[in-house]
């Protein structure tokens, strides 16, 4: 079934309404009628199973049929701190993300970001990367959308991050998997849990020893180098496995 994302407020104890570009998407796009069923989320990890009753110019009236206390999300909140790639890196990377299960998207801006934004620009390209999450959560049926904040520097990320359950700082000069393999084996439900990934070129010398100072622990994703836009997926998705039931 399709999903759609709902303000809490349109929604009753038996019935909710879809407003906005919505109407128009399942009007016109999707073409449905009285009587199809489709699910929509208020954003806060609640999703509901529908029906629709009426079809109008700016509301689209639903029956709720059911609850879903279950809802689709990883049983952890993972916030990716993603070192700002090249060109429509980002895009990419923010959709696949959310599709993995991210709750939160920040982007970093590293001493080796090739990528400089202006804050008029850093705004315009926050305004998209969060219509692309919004887009990503639709499709994989997310239950909530995560949120791409503004651009932070190096530093102001790392002490974002500071009180966080469990902080992965891959690093391509870090050695062994087996403190990599012991801290995804301490991840729990309920925690609060922080990825950090380095640009192109990764994390200077003095970004690093700036983490460790923080309590951070540098770790390894394998003997091959993976391209930035991949090393947060491979973290993800380990992280995926290790949280569903």
């Amino acid at each position: 079934m399709y999903l759609f994302f709902v303000d809490g407020g349109e929604i009753g104890e038996n019935e909710a309404r879809i407003t906005g570009p919505d109407v128009n998407h399942i009007k016109n796009v999707l073409r449905m009628k009285p009587g199809d069923k489709l699910r929509i989320s208020d954003g806060e990890r609640l999703c509901y199973n529908c029906q629709i009753r009426d079809l109008g110019e700016e509301a689209v009236s639903l029956s709720l049929l059911s609850k879903d206390e279950d809802g689709t999300e990883l049983p952890a909140r993972i916030v990716l701190f993603q070192g700002l790639p090249k060109g429509d890196k980002m895009e990419l990377v923010i959709q696949k993300n959310v599709e993995l299960g991210v709750f939160r998207i920040v982007p970093v801006a590293a001493r080796r970001s090739v990528v400089k934004l202006d804050p008029k620009k850093a705004e315009a390209k926050v305004r998209r990367w969060n219509a692309i999450s919004e887009s990503a959560a639709k499709q994989s049926k997310r239950t909530v959308i995560p949120e791409v904040s503004a651009v932070l520097s190096f530093k102001e990320a790392v002490d974002q991050a500071g009180d966080f359950d469990c902080r992965l700082f891959p690093y391509e000069h870090a050695e062994g998997m087996e403190e990599t393999r012991r801290l995804l084996s301490e991840v729990k439900p309920g925690m609060r849990i922080a990825v950090f990934i380095g640009p192109e070129g990764g994390f200077e010398e003095e970004e690093v020893e700036y983490a460790r100072a923080k309590g951070f622990t540098p770790i390894t994703l394998g003997r091959r180098i993976l391209r930035t836009e991949t090393a947060g997926m491979a973290l993800l998705s380990a992280l995926m496995f290790q949280l569903e039931k």
